[in-house]
Protein backbone atom coordinates (compact mmCIF):
# COMPACT_ATOMS: atom_id res chain seq x y z
CA UNK A 1 0.00 0.00 0.00
CA UNK A 2 1.44 3.20 -1.04
CA UNK A 3 2.00 6.09 1.26
CA UNK A 4 -1.12 7.90 -0.22
CA UNK A 5 -3.46 5.10 -0.08
CA UNK A 6 -2.34 4.49 3.95
CA UNK A 7 -3.05 8.31 4.51
CA UNK A 8 -6.53 7.94 2.76
CA UNK A 9 -7.28 5.13 4.73
CA UNK A 10 -6.44 6.39 7.91
CA UNK A 11 -9.07 9.55 6.96
CA UNK A 12 -11.61 7.20 6.25
CA UNK A 13 -11.41 5.24 9.77
CA UNK A 14 -10.74 8.56 11.78
CA UNK A 15 -13.83 9.95 10.01
CA UNK A 16 -15.75 6.82 10.93
CA UNK A 17 -14.54 6.43 14.67
CA UNK A 18 -14.93 10.69 15.53
CA UNK A 19 -17.69 11.11 13.02
CA UNK A 20 -18.42 15.12 12.02
CA UNK A 21 -21.97 16.26 12.12
CA UNK A 22 -23.71 13.17 13.56
CA UNK A 23 -26.77 13.46 15.29
CA UNK A 24 -29.72 15.04 13.65
CA UNK A 25 -30.42 18.73 14.41
CA UNK A 26 -33.68 20.47 15.27
CA UNK A 27 -36.24 20.92 12.61
CA UNK A 28 -36.12 24.38 12.82
CA UNK A 29 -36.71 26.75 10.12
CA UNK A 30 -36.72 25.11 6.47
CA UNK A 31 -35.51 21.87 6.29
CA UNK A 32 -35.84 18.63 4.98
CA UNK A 33 -34.90 15.23 5.83
CA UNK A 34 -34.23 11.70 3.94
CA UNK A 35 -33.45 8.25 5.02
CA UNK A 36 -31.68 6.15 2.38
CA UNK A 37 -30.97 2.66 2.74
CA UNK A 38 -28.27 0.07 1.33
CA UNK A 39 -30.38 -3.47 1.35
CA UNK A 40 -27.13 -4.99 -0.35
CA UNK A 41 -24.83 -4.54 3.40
CA UNK A 42 -27.35 -3.33 5.61
CA UNK A 43 -26.08 0.91 5.84
CA UNK A 44 -28.68 3.03 6.50
CA UNK A 45 -28.44 6.64 6.96
CA UNK A 46 -31.03 9.84 8.08
CA UNK A 47 -29.73 13.10 7.04
CA UNK A 48 -31.01 16.82 7.31
CA UNK A 49 -30.54 19.58 5.78
CA UNK A 50 -31.14 22.88 6.52
CA UNK A 51 -31.61 25.87 4.66
CA UNK A 52 -31.30 29.47 5.12
CA UNK A 53 -34.52 31.64 4.58
CA UNK A 54 -32.86 32.47 0.69
CA UNK A 55 -32.63 28.81 0.13
CA UNK A 56 -28.72 27.95 0.65
CA UNK A 57 -28.02 25.14 2.74
CA UNK A 58 -26.87 26.10 6.09
CA UNK A 59 -25.84 22.82 7.82
CA UNK A 60 -26.15 18.89 7.30
CA UNK A 61 -27.02 16.27 10.33
CA UNK A 62 -27.21 12.89 10.20
CA UNK A 63 -27.30 9.51 12.06
CA UNK A 64 -26.92 6.09 10.62
CA UNK A 65 -25.24 3.02 11.23
CA UNK A 66 -23.49 0.77 8.90
CA UNK A 67 -19.65 0.33 7.61
CA UNK A 68 -16.94 2.84 8.19
CA UNK A 69 -17.06 3.61 4.68
CA UNK A 70 -20.99 4.82 4.88
CA UNK A 71 -19.94 6.01 8.32
CA UNK A 72 -17.05 8.08 6.72
CA UNK A 73 -18.75 9.17 3.88
CA UNK A 74 -21.60 10.94 5.80
CA UNK A 75 -19.26 12.53 8.16
CA UNK A 76 -16.95 13.99 5.57
CA UNK A 77 -20.24 15.37 3.70
CA UNK A 78 -21.24 17.12 6.62
CA UNK A 79 -17.44 18.80 7.02
CA UNK A 80 -17.19 19.85 3.85
CA UNK A 81 -20.71 21.38 3.74
CA UNK A 82 -20.29 22.79 7.19
CA UNK A 83 -16.53 24.22 6.01
CA UNK A 84 -18.25 25.33 2.81
CA UNK A 85 -21.52 27.05 3.59
CA UNK A 86 -19.91 30.06 6.05
CA UNK A 87 -22.46 32.55 7.17
CA UNK A 88 -24.33 32.88 4.29
CA UNK A 89 -24.98 29.19 3.34
CA UNK A 90 -24.01 26.97 0.55
CA UNK A 91 -26.25 27.62 -2.14
CA UNK A 92 -27.88 24.18 -3.72
CA UNK A 93 -26.21 25.07 -7.38
CA UNK A 94 -22.99 24.76 -5.55
CA UNK A 95 -24.60 21.64 -3.66
CA UNK A 96 -25.81 19.65 -6.71
CA UNK A 97 -22.37 20.41 -8.79
CA UNK A 98 -20.59 18.99 -5.99
CA UNK A 99 -23.12 15.72 -5.32
CA UNK A 100 -23.03 15.56 -9.48
CA UNK A 101 -18.66 15.33 -9.17
CA UNK A 102 -18.87 13.01 -6.26
CA UNK A 103 -21.03 10.55 -8.46
CA UNK A 104 -19.02 10.95 -11.32
CA UNK A 105 -15.93 10.24 -9.55
CA UNK A 106 -16.97 7.09 -7.70
CA UNK A 107 -18.44 6.09 -10.78
CA UNK A 108 -15.41 6.22 -12.76
CA UNK A 109 -13.86 2.77 -11.54
CA UNK A 110 -10.73 5.21 -10.72
CA UNK A 111 -10.36 6.95 -13.69
CA UNK A 112 -11.50 9.97 -12.12
CA UNK A 113 -10.05 11.07 -8.56
CA UNK A 114 -11.87 13.56 -6.50
CA UNK A 115 -10.12 16.96 -6.03
CA UNK A 116 -8.76 17.53 -2.76
CA UNK A 117 -9.39 21.53 -3.19
CA UNK A 118 -12.63 20.87 -4.13
CA UNK A 119 -13.45 17.80 -2.15
CA UNK A 120 -11.53 17.73 1.30
CA UNK A 121 -11.06 14.48 2.94
CA UNK A 122 -13.87 13.21 0.68
CA UNK A 123 -11.16 12.85 -1.97
CA UNK A 124 -9.83 10.21 0.34
CA UNK A 125 -12.85 8.16 -0.85
CA UNK A 126 -11.87 7.84 -4.72
CA UNK A 127 -10.03 4.58 -4.29
CA UNK A 128 -13.53 3.29 -3.28
CA UNK A 129 -14.61 3.43 -7.17
CA UNK A 130 -12.42 0.76 -7.95
CA UNK A 131 -14.55 -1.29 -5.93
CA UNK A 132 -17.81 -1.68 -7.73
CA UNK A 133 -19.88 -3.45 -4.47
CA UNK A 134 -18.35 -0.12 -2.09
CA UNK A 135 -19.48 2.29 -4.20
CA UNK A 136 -22.85 2.09 -2.66
CA UNK A 137 -21.83 2.53 0.90
CA UNK A 138 -19.72 5.80 -0.19
CA UNK A 139 -22.74 7.39 -2.40
CA UNK A 140 -25.50 6.30 0.12
CA UNK A 141 -25.13 10.08 2.46
CA UNK A 142 -24.74 11.37 -0.82
CA UNK A 143 -28.06 10.37 -1.96
CA UNK A 144 -29.54 11.42 1.23
CA UNK A 145 -28.42 15.10 0.13
CA UNK A 146 -29.87 14.99 -2.76
CA UNK A 147 -33.44 13.96 -2.02
CA UNK A 148 -33.57 16.27 0.83
CA UNK A 149 -32.54 19.16 -0.98
CA UNK A 150 -35.05 17.81 -3.57
CA UNK A 151 -37.42 17.87 -0.48
CA UNK A 152 -36.91 21.25 0.85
Amino acid sequence: MSGLESLYQELILDHSKRPQGKGLADEDGRNATSHQRNPICGDEITLRVRLTADGAVRDVTWDGAGCSISQASASMLASLVAEDAGDDGMPQASASALIDGFREALRSRGTLPLDEEVYGDAAALSGVSKFTARVKCAMLAWVAFEDAMARA
